[in-house]
């Protein structure tokens, strides 16, 4: 099996050398494709590649139309909206994500971020703590279920809202469950949005629910920017001069949300969520074991394609 790690960023070097060992002791040959500037390299590495590892990068029907002997992709990460699953598909590829590796690191940065709003962006002036305030958690997968610990660590009375979640495994970690989004938008001071980019949920997080949210509230968003309805945030935070906005991916509107609220709004300038030297080893070791697994075995378990 001949397989191509593609990283315009690039693993470190601990995961270059842990994923290399993985496949070449399955006897597997491992080709890295790294810092590339031009699309056509891209084409070109994966010209015979049976198996493809990806960060960021972006897997278009292109490069799968380029890829004439792939049989699967993975996207070392949680999210995988950079992989064209409709491309992967139609040609039987099968499309996998490493869910949970980053998880720690995204759940850091999600209460690191509450602790730098509450604390007025580190500017002089009286902040406030997190001990006591209620703490929503939208979507309560990996990340949200270590973003709900952390924040019981620090003493926040923390609820949850997940139809896919059965409502016994959230109460067992000691959350509330939320009927619905209304409620727990409503209940919570902070909320922290752990929801995919998909489409039901692009754009749903709008004037309805930020405007029920209590006094002070803050809005933490470490998912993606396309879950939120920017003209509506802009709309509601020129209304509620108590409201706060974080986000981990620039909103296309950052320039002017930037302009206008000052230190009720903060974005990362690049998504940084998984950027730690843990996560970044975790999600390629991750990903070379699947590949792996996958041609010994058939394993598909976190295929994320039809």
């Amino acid at each position: 099996m001949k397989i191509v790690v593609a990283t315009e960023k690039p693993f470190a070097k601990t995961a270059v050398d842990g994923i290399r060992k993985i496949i070449e002791d399955a006897g597997g040959e491992l080709r890295l494709l790294e810092k590339y500037t031009v699309v056509d390299a891209f084409y070109n590495a994966v010209a015979d590649a049976d198996g493809l590892i990806v960060r960021s990068d972006k897997v278009t029907k292109e490069v799968i139309a380029a890829a004439k002997q792939l049989k699967i992709v993975v996207r070392a990460g949680a999210g995988y909206d950079n992989l064209d699953l409709s491309a992967c598909t139609a040609r039987g590829i099968v499309a996998m994500n490493t869910p949970g590796q980053n998880a720690n690191a995204v759940a850091e940065l999600a209460v690191g971020m509450m602790v730098y709003m509450a604390r007025n962006t580190f500017q002089p002036g009286t902040g406030s703590e997190l001990k006591g305030k209620s703490l929503g958690i939208h979507a309560y997968g990996n990340v949200g279920r270590l973003v709900a610990a952390i924040g019981k660590g620090f003493g926040m009375e923390v609820h949850a809202f997940d139809p896919f979640v059965p409502k016994e495994t959230i109460e067992k970690d000691g959350v509330q469950v939320c009927a619905d989004a209304a409620e727990l938008y409503s209940r919570c001071q902070y909320v922290s949005l752990h929801i995919p980019a998909t489409a039901q949920t692009k754009q749903s997080i709008g004037y309805a629910l930020l405007s029920g949210m209590p006094k002070g509230a803050c809005l933490v968003n470490t998912a993606r920017k396309e879950v939120i309805h920017e003209d509506e945030l802009l709309k509601v935070m020129e209304e509620r001069t108590d409201l706060k906005y974080v986000s981990d991916i620039a909103p296309d509107n950052h320039a002017v949300l930037q302009e206008k609220f000052g230190v009720r709004y903060f974005s990362t300038p690049k998504k940084m969520g998984a950027e730690t030297a843990e996560a970044n080893i975790n999600a390629g070791l991750a990903a070379a074991r699947q590949v792996v697994n996958f041609f010994k075995h058939g394993d598909k378990t976190f295929q994320v394609n039809g």
